[in-house]
């Protein structure tokens, strides 16, 4: 009888686990985010663009029937408030009620197995949300001056307008979205954050009560709002704008810093 023999040994040892490749660096990891999220907004987002434009020249519209045109205070506020809400009608409340829906369907999990720094995926989520906003806005922004009669030679001011506000914004709706413990409330919060920027931005102020004032300065956009403002005077203060602006950048930080924070909480969980 034949025995079945043992299979030859060898001197070899098991291969152990191969290591992982190296994480991205945050930059390109950015810039591919970015990329990504642009190419997907422009299918799935544009009809949102055109609602989020179409919104705010309708309250345009509406408030031309109030606020005499002209180089009134008002009609400053009207204008650069209509023109900051597309972007906080996208930055803030989409970018919310997106993050939101990825965390209640685990398409977070998808983003933590790839190699990329958390910041990247926060920062190129809400600059792609951000910057798509720029045409829009534009256009809100030409409407309501040729409405109201505004100079139209400063609206180059929102090239720096929207990046500014958008990330200040866009980092508020991300940490709604990925805080909030269900879609519901996130989808309801950026509903509030995108009716108080409307409420608080396109008002004047001089028709706001002192309370209402105090609480307009804790939102983000009011400063974009006031910085886009102050260009449409005859002689415009470009110091206090640059600080309208610097208080946009500062809140932007800090916001996005708290996004990051709370996507690398809800990936951990």
């Amino acid at each position: 009888m034949t025995l079945l023999s043992a299979p030859p040994r060898t001197d070899r040892t098991p291969a152990g686990p191969a290591p992982l490749a190296p994480a991205a660096r945050l930059l390109p990891a950015l810039a591919a985010v970015y990329r990504a999220q642009l190419a997907r907004a422009k299918v799935a987002r544009i009809p949102l663009l055109f609602v989020a434009t179409f919104q705010s020249v309708g309250i345009l519209v509406m408030m031309r029937g109030v606020v005499e045109g002209g180089q009134s205070s008002a009609a400053r506020s009207v204008v650069a408030g209509s023109s900051v809400l597309v972007v906080a009608f996208v930055a803030l409340n989409l970018l919310a009620q997106y993050f939101g829906k990825l965390r209640a369907t685990g398409g977070l999990d998808h983003y933590a197995t790839l190699p990329v720094p958390a910041a990247s995926v926060v920062l190129g989520t809400a600059a792609a949300y951000a910057s798509f906003t720029l045409p829009g806005t534009v256009f809100t922004a030409a409407v309501g001056a040729v409405m109201f009669g505004l100079p139209l030679g400063q609206l180059w001011v929102l090239l720096a307008v929207v990046p500014l506000a958008g990330a200040a914004l866009s980092g508020l709706g991300a940490a709604c979205g990925l805080l909030a413990p269900r879609q519901e409330l996130a989808t309801m919060l950026g509903q509030l954050g995108m009716s108080a920027a409307l409420l608080l931005g396109v008002l004047p102020v001089d028709h706001l009560p002192q309370p209402v004032v105090w609480l307009r300065d804790l939102l983000p956009s009011t400063y974009g709002v006031e910085a886009f403002a102050r260009t449409f005077t005859p002689d415009p203060d470009w110091a206090m704008v640059l600080v309208d602006l610097g208080v946009c950048a500062g809140v932007g930080v800090v916001s996005l810093a708290v996004a990051t924070w709370a996507y690398r909480r809800a990936v951990s969980r």
